[in-house]
C-alpha cells in the first residue's frame, strides 16, 4: 500500500507538471516581444531548483494539496515560458542582416528537402555552407528557403528566361548565385501566418536563384548522402508523376496521380488546387496526405508482419521467441516502423501525433502500467509541443487531437460484457443478434465516430476556417473506408510494383466523381463569420456536450451553446458611417468599404505566379471569414496588380456588380455577364457617378467619358472613387499620375464646391508612392490625415519613393504602408485611430521591417 501510495504521488505529480509545461508553452506563444536572454536564464534555473526541491522534499512543503499542486504547476509553466523564450533566442539570433537583403550573394550548400514544383518552377529548402558578397565572405543564415523560377517571374527582376530550371535533387551540393531578405509575409485579419510557418521551419531567409545574363550559371557540385530519406521521397515522388504525367494517362488521370503521392511520400503540393477544393468541401481533406489513420493502419499491418516473421524464426533455426516474446516483437517492431513511415512522408504533425500516440501506449503496454486515456492522451500532446511549441498556433493540431480525444472520451464499453450493460437480461437477445453480425457492429461503430468528431469538430471548424461541412458526414462514411483499405494500401504497395499505381488512381476516379458531386450541392458548405475566442471554447463545450454518451436531456444543453457562434457578425459601422480595410497582399490594391448593409471591394490584388493571385490567397478567404457579401465590385483598371484576383472573387460571389474602367470584350467583363447573366451589365466608370448607402456618398470622379480613346494607357483611366458621410472622406485612387491629378485639380477649380470634394482623411497614395503621381500640388487639395501605401515588401519598383514619402511627411501626413503595417484599418467614427494589423497581431517571430 506504501508503495502504491507513492507511485500515485509520483504520477500526481508528473501530471501537474505535464499541464503546467502545457498552459506555460501558451502563454509564451503570445509575447510581442521576447524577454532578454540572461533574464529567461534565471527564471528557468530558479524554476528548475524549485521543481526539484518538490520532487526531493515533497513533505517539507507543508500546507494544503491544492496549493502545493498550483504551486507545483507554476513553477512548471514558467520553466516552459522560459526555456522556450531561450529556444526563440537562439533561431532569432540567425536571422538575416538587413545590410544583405536583396544583394547578389555567391552561396554554396546543399538542398535538404525534396523541392516543390509548379508552374513557376521550383520551390525547396538550401542549406548553406558558404557565402560570399563582392568576393567577401560574409554570415547569412544556415537554412533558407530558395525559388527557383523558370520563364516569367511574376514579382522578381533579373531572371533569364532561356535559362531553364535543372532537376535539383535532395541531397546535391550546389552553388549558385542568389538574393535574399528576411521571411515577410501578409499579414491580415485571421490570416495564413507565413512568417510562423516558416519560423517553425528553421528557415530565417527566402530568395530566389539568380539566372539573368549577367550572373554566374547555377553549378552541381556532387551528390551527397545527408539527407537519403529526403531523396527516398523525392525518388518515389518522382517515379509517381513520371509515369501518369509523362506517359500515357489523360489530364484527370495526372491530377489524381498527385493525390498518390500525397499519399505516398506527404507532398501535399503535388495535389492540384481544384481537388484541394473539393476535398475541404467535403471535409475529406484530412485523408487526402498521410494522417493518423493511415499511419495507424500501416502499424497495424507491420505488427502483424513482425509477429508472424518473429513466431516462425525457428523455421531458419534462429528460435528469436525464446529471447523475446513474439506479441512484445510486434508491437516494437509496429511502432518504429510506423515511425519510419512517418519519417518518409515528411513528419506531418497527424503523423507525429499517432506515432507519439502508439509509443505512449506501447511504452505502458510492455511495463504492465494501465493509464487512463486521458493521460496518455496528454502525455502524447505534451511531447509533441515540447519537440515543436509553436504546433499550438497550427489549426491541424487542434483538430488532430481534439478528435482522437473525443473518440477516447465517446467510446462505448464492450458490448459483450454483462458488467458494462446496464440491463443485461433485457439486452441480451439484442446483443446476441448484434454479434452475429459482426459487420453491422463496424459499419454502426464507423457512424458513431464519424457522427462524434463531426460534432465535436464543427467549432473548430469555424473557428479556424470559418465554414461548415453539410456533406462531412456522408462524405467521410464512403471516403474513410475506400481510402483507407483500398486506395492507400495500393499507393504504399506501388513502392514495391509501380503497377499498383495505376490500380490507386483507377480506385480514385469514382470517389473524385463522387466528391465533386457532393461539392457541387448548394448547401455541401456553409460560411459563417469566425467567431470570437470566447464564443468558439463556448460552442465548442457545445459540441462535447452533444458528442458525450450521456442521456439526450444532457446532450440537448449542447444546442445553446452552440447557437451564439452561428449568428455571429463581424460588428458593422453604424448608420451613416463606414469603414476601410487596406488589405496586405503585396505588390497591388485591394480595399475593403463596408457600411452598415452594403460593401465594395476596390480593386482585388495582383497576381502572383500562374497558379497563384490574391484572389485565391487573400481576398476571398477573408470574405469568407468575415462571411461578407458585396455589393459593388470596383476594379479601376486593367493592369494585373489590381485586377489579379478578380475572377477568383467573382467566382466566388457571382452576383456582384462590377465596375471598371476596362475595355468592352475584356475577359473579366466576359466572365462577368457569363456568371451574373440576369443582373445588369458591367458599367464602365465615369466621372459624375454617384450612389448612396446608408448615409454614406460614393462618387466616381474619373475618368470622363472622353478619356476612353483607343490607345489610352491604362493608368490614365484609373476609376477615382470618393466615399464620404459629409463628415469624414476617403479617396481611393488606383494608379492615376501626375497629368490625371492635375486634371482633377482644374475640374476642382472650376466647379463649385468640388474643391472641397478632393479633401480626404484617408487617400490611397497614387500608383503605390511612384515618382510619376503625388505632386505636391494635389497633396495640398486633398490634404489627408492619413496616406496609405499598398506594396510588397522590398519591391522591385522601389515603391514608395524616398522622395514621395518626404513630400507627405513635410506635411505632417502620416504615411502608412503595407510593409509596415500589414493590414490597414480605419473607421470614420473613429477618424483620429488606424489600427495595424502588424501592430494588433504581432508576435515576436514576425519581421519586423527597417
Amino acid at each position: 500500500m506504501i508503495f502504491a501510495a507513492k507511485r500515485s504521488v509520483q504520477q500526481d505529480v508528473w501530471r501537474v507538471l505535464l499541464l503546467g509545461w502545457l498552459a506555460g508553452t501558451a502563454v509564451q506563444l503570445q509575447q510581442a516581444v521576447l524577454w532578454p536572454l540572461h533574464e529567461l536564464a534565471v527564471a528557468a534555473c530558479c524554476c528548475a531548483l524549485g521543481i526539484l526541491a518538490f520532487i526531493r522534499w515533497p513533505l517539507a512543503l507543508r500546507g494544503s494539496v491544492w496549493i502545493c499542486g498550483l504551486g507545483l504547476m507554476l513553477l512548471s509553466a514558467l520553466l516552459a515560458w522560459s526555456l522556450v523564450g531561450w529556444r526563440a533566442h537562439v533561431m532569432l539570433s540567425d536571422q538575416m542582416p538587413p545590410a544583405m537583403e536583396g544583394r547578389n550573394l555567391d552561396v554554396v550548400g546543399v538542398v535538404v528537402a525534396m523541392p516543390q514544383r509548379s508552374e513557376s518552377g521550383l520551390r525547396f529548402r538550401f542549406a548553406i555552407e558558404s557565402a560570399q558578397m563582392d568576393g567577401q565572405s560574409v554570415r547569412v543564415p544556415q537554412q533558407v528557403y530558395l525559388a527557383w523560377y523558370g520563364g516569367a517571374l511574376f514579382g522578381a527582376e533579373g531572371v533569364n528566361a532561356e535559362r531553364a530550371v535543372a532537376a535539383v535533387q535532395a541531397g546535391e551540393r550546389w552553388q549558385w548565385r542568389v538574393r535574399l531578405k528576411a521571411p515577410h509575409g501578409h499579414m491580415n485579419p485571421g490570416g495564413f501566418d507565413y512568417e510562423l510557418w516558416l519560423w517553425e521551419q528553421g528557415l530565417q531567409a527566402t530568395g530566389y536563384v539568380r539566372t539573368g545574363a549577367q550572373d554566374p550559371a547555377p553549378v552541381r557540385l556532387t551528390q551527397t548522402y545527408l539527407h537519403p530519406i529526403e531523396w527516398a521521397r523525392q525518388s518515389v515522388r518522382d517515379a509517381i508523376v513520371a509515369r501518369f504525367v509523362m506517359g500515357q494517362g489523360g489530364e484527370a488521370e495526372a491530377k489524381l496521380a498527385g493525390v498518390v503521392a500525397a499519399l505516398v511520400t506527404g507532398d501535399q503540393s503535388a495535389i492540384d488546387r481544384s481537388d484541394w477544393d473539393v476535398f475541404r468541401a467535403t471535409g475529406v481533406a484530412h485523408l487526402m496526405s498521410i494522417s493518423g489513420l493511415h499511419i495507424t493502419l500501416f502499424a497495424w499491418l507491420a505488427a502483424a508482419l513482425v509477429g508472424a516473421f518473429w513466431r516462425r524464426s525457428a523455421l531458419w533455426g534462429w528460435h528469436w521467441c525464446l529471447h523475446w516474446p513474439a506479441p512484445q516483437a510486434a508491437l516494437v517492431g509496429g511502432v518504429l516502423l510506423a515511425a519510419a513511415y512517418a519519417l518518409f512522408s515528411g513528419w506531418g504533425l497527424p503523423a507525429q501525433r499517432t506515432v507519439w500516440m502508439l509509443a505512449m501506449v506501447g511504452v505502458l503496454r510492455l511495463s504492465g502500467r494501465n493509464w487512463p486515456w486521458p493521460w496518455v492522451w496528454t502525455l502524447a500532446l505534451g511531447v509533441v509541443v515540447l519537440l515543436d511549441p509553436w504546433a499550438l498556433y497550427q489549426a491541424g493540431f487542434w483538430l488532430s487531437f481534439v478528435a482522437v480525444g473525443v473518440l477516447f472520451a465517446t467510446s462505448p464499453p464492450v458490448m459483450n460484457d454483462p458488467k458494462l450493460v446496464r440491463d443485461p437480461a433485457r439486452n441480451q437477445a439484442w446483443l446476441q443478434w448484434i454479434n452475429s453480425f459482426g459487420w453491422i457492429e463496424k459499419f454502426w461503430s464507423l457512424v458513431r465516430e464519424q457522427w462524434v468528431v463531426t460534432w465535436a469538430l464543427t467549432p473548430l471548424s469555424i473557428l479556424f476556417f470559418g465554414q461548415i461541412s453539410g456533406v462531412g458526414l456522408l462524405a467521410n462514411l464512403l471516403a474513410i473506408p475506400w481510402v483507407t483499405l483500398v486506395v492507400t494500401p495500393l499507393a504504399m504497395g506501388g513502392v514495391l510494383w509501380p503497377g499498383l499505381w495505376s490500380l490507386a488512381v483507377v480506385a480514385l476516379q469514382p470517389l473524385q466523381w463522387l466528391l465533386a458531386e457532393m461539392a457541387s450541392w448548394s448547401w455541401a458548405t456553409a460560411y459563417v463569420a469566425l467567431p470570437p475566442l470566447g464564443l468558439a471554447l463556448i460552442a465548442l463545450l457545445g459540441g462535447l456536450l452533444m458528442a458525450m454518451p450521456w442521456p439526450w436531456k444532457v446532450r440537448c444543453l449542447g444546442i445553446p451553446l452552440l447557437l451564439p457562434v452561428l449568428g455571429w457578425q463581424v460588428p458593422r459601422p453604424l448608420p451613416g458611417h463606414f469603414e476601410l480595410l487596406a488589405l496586405d497582399l503585396g505588390q497591388g490594391n485591394a480595399v475593403l468599404v463596408r457600411t452598415a448593409q452594403h460593401s465594395l471591394l476596390y480593386d482585388t490584388g495582383p497576381r502572383y505566379s500562374v497558379e497563384s493571385d490574391a484572389g485565391h490567397r487573400v481576398v476571398v478567404p477573408l470574405l469568407r471569414r468575415w462571411n461578407e457579401r458585396l455589393d459593388t465590385l470596383m476594379l479601376s483598371h486593367r493592369d494585373s496588380d489590381h485586377t489579379g484576383g478578380a475572377a477568383a472573387v467573382m467566382g466566388m460571389q457571382p452576383w456582384v456588380s462590377l465596375r471598371s474602367s476596362l475595355e468592352w470584350g475584356h475577359p473579366l467583363l466576359n466572365s462577368s455577364r457569363q456568371l451574373n447573366a440576369q443582373s445588369q451589365e458591367p458599367i464602365r466608370c465615369s466621372a459624375g457617378q454617384s450612389w448612396t448607402w446608408d448615409g454614406v456618398t460614393f462618387e466616381v470622379l474619373h475618368p470622363l467619358a472622353e478619356n476612353y480613346v483607343q490607345g489610352a494607357r491604362s493608368n490614365s483611366l484609373s476609376c477615382v472613387l470618393r466615399i464620404s458621410n459629409a463628415r469624414q472622406t476617403a479617396l481611393l485612387v488606383g494608379d492615376i499620375e501626375a497629368p490625371q491629378e492635375l486634371a482633377l485639380l482644374k475640374r476642382a477649380q472650376a466647379a463649385d464646391g468640388l474643391a472641397l470634394s478632393l479633401k480626404a482623411d484617408v487617400l490611397l497614395v497614387p500608383h503605390h508612392g511612384s515618382k510619376t503621381s503625388s505632386t505636391a500640388s494635389f497633396i495640398d487639395a486633398v490634404s489627408p490625415r492619413w496616406a496609405w501605401v499598398q506594396a510588397g515588401y522590398r519591391n522591385r519598383f522601389g515603391h514608395p519613393a524616398a522622395e514621395v514619402v518626404a513630400r507627405y511627411q513635410m506635411r505632417n501626413i502620416a504615411v502608412v504602408d503595407s510593409a509596415h503595417c500589414g493590414a490597414m484599418h480605419w473607421r470614420s467614427d473613429q477618424a483620429g485611430v488606424m489600427q495595424c494589423e502588424r501592430t494588433t497581431a504581432r508576435r515576436y517571430w514576425h519581421h519586423n521591417a527597417p
